[in-house]
């Protein structure tokens, strides 16, 4: 543990400040301030002796919080990075990008803001490849075995890296132009820059993993050539059928899908393109969801320069405090506020969209009511209709399950209820050796879970392989939805 009394002595939770607002909305560079050595260390210094790590619990990966937190307190960084690494495969992606569930369980958030974990993550694996720690990692023996893994996020890559460590050879697949999946993408330039994406799939290919993006498994390889060529699979695709808004008008120009906007944006910000086909830039922006995606869609209408951006969201606001229907440990909820809506937009929550409003085939706006939630369902509050103006709709209500045609109709994969692809506790599918991980099995969900799955799937193929495996599964198999 790290000092005893740590809690005590800096009661005060403090993160790194965010840039100001109007100098972020100039580029597409991170939000955030570097954050002083001595002052994580006090941070850490607040991890307290609390008997029963429930942190354990919250994260999926099964991270050695305790451990790395005292580790950045005794000022031994090179220890801290490798019990990071014990459990975790890209902990600059999830020190960016997961919402902490870590945090939400930790103790001291009983009665006083949480130790910030989340931080002191980020920050051993930042100073770690600064040091020039980070690296590759090969295998000892070559098995002589071949994996496919199907989808480059946090799933695929994680099941990729921990495989080739085993000594198969693997090699990734990617329809999209560059490797990467949603972190690609998806996740927005301010939120996570690309070039530690880039700095991990260095090291992946120097240990031996192959990349070849621009490949659309079930089109430009068949499913037959797949099984023919690997003695396993590993289907890491994602969650990426959408869902949509079937409302009246919705064929008008100028309604796109999340994922439709967010990857041109990204393209910008890293130089591929000058400009967007699908911009923000002096528009009346609406987007519908109020989630995580949402508010990327927020971000990087402010950075093209909208003219207004509304976020609509149906369920109502939360509480600024933790709801009682989410008491300690549980994932909190309450009202939060994103860098992206520091920097603008008007939020607004318990509405539903009706229909969309257009002339000459291009929305222009949209007619919307407030709802409220009675028996578990929503209904209209009379006399609230309303109107709204806008040239640039955003759908960003989440997504429903894995793209069913093509790779997984061809492979003839067992499909759960929810239209998820189905799996045992080994991660394998009804087909044998297909195996799948992360959202194309679990449906929509956290970075963690991904990576998670990814890592827990690797030692099921490497099983399938080998008749036994030495790789840890964080996930276990009581935990792993089944069939």
């Amino acid at each position: 543990m790290a000092d005893p009394s740590g809690f005590m002595k800096y009661t005060r939770r403090e993160t790194p400040k965010r840039r100001p607002v109007p100098l972020r909305l100039r580029d597409w560079h991170e939000v955030y301030e570097d954050f002083d050595h001595e002052a994580l260390q006090h941070q850490a210094a607040r991890c307290m002796d609390c008997g029963i790590p429930f942190c354990h619990n919250g994260c999926p990966l099964g991270n050695l919080i305790p451990e790395w937190n005292d580790l950045v307190y005794r000022d031994r960084w090179k220890d801290a990075i490798d019990r990071l690494h014990a459990t975790n495969n890209f902990p600059e992606f999830t020190g960016r990008l997961c919402p902490a569930p870590c945090e939400a369980s930790c103790v001291l958030g009983i009665n006083q803001d949480p130790v910030t974990i989340k931080q002191v993550e980020v920050e051993i694996i930042d100073n770690a490849w600064d040091e020039g720690w980070v690296t590759p990692n090969r295998p000892h023996l070559v098995t002589g075995k071949s994996v496919a893994v199907v989808g480059s996020g946090p799933a695929g890559l994680a099941a990729a890296q921990q495989l080739t460590r085993a000594g198969h050879d693997v090699t990734v697949f990617e329809r999209a132009d560059r490797i990467g999946g949603l972190l690609r993408y998806g996740i927005p330039e301010f939120k996570m820059e690309k070039r530690h994406i880039d700095r991990r799939l260095e090291q992946m290919e120097a240990e031996g993993t192959k990349f070849r993006a621009g490949v659309n498994v079930g089109v430009d390889v068949t499913v037959e050539q797949l099984r023919d060529e690997f003695d396993a699979v590993v289907l890491a695709g994602g969650a990426t059928d959408w869902r949509d808004l079937p409302i009246p008008g919705r064929e008008f120009e100028g309604i796109y899908q999340a994922m439709e906007y967010l990857p041109w944006g990204n393209k910008v910000a890293i130089g591929e393109l000058d400009e967007p086909p699908i911009t923000a830039k002096g528009k009346r922006v609406v987007i519908i969801g109020g989630g995580d995606t949402g508010a990327d869609c927020l971000g990087t209408a402010h950075r093209q320069g909208a003219a207004s951006v509304h976020q609509f969201e149906i369920m109502p606001k939360p509480g600024a405090d933790r709801d009682p229907s989410t008491p300690w440990p549980t994932y909190p909820l309450q009202y939060r506020v994103s860098s992206a809506h520091e920097e603008g937009g008007e939020r607004v929550f318990s509405v539903n969209t009706e229909r969309f409003l257009g002339e000459g085939g291009k929305v222009t706006g949209l007619r919307a009511h407030e709802v409220v939630m009675k028996n578990g369902k929503f209904e209209k509050v009379e006399g609230s209709d309303f109107d709204l103006d806008a040239d640039l709709v955003l759908l960003a209500m989440g997504f429903v399950g894995p793209e069913k045609p093509g790779l997984l109709t061809d492979l003839g994969v067992e499909l759960t209820d929810r239209g998820n692809v189905s799996r045992n506790a080994d991660f394998e599918t009804s087909v044998p050796g297909v195996f799948v991980a992360g959202d194309m099995g679990r449906g929509q969900s956290l970075i963690v879970w991904a990576i998670a799955e990814g890592r827990a799937a690797a030692a099921g193929v490497d099983r399938f392989l080998m008749g036994h495996t030495a790789l840890p599964a964080p996930i276990e198999p009581s935990a792993a939805p089944q069939r």
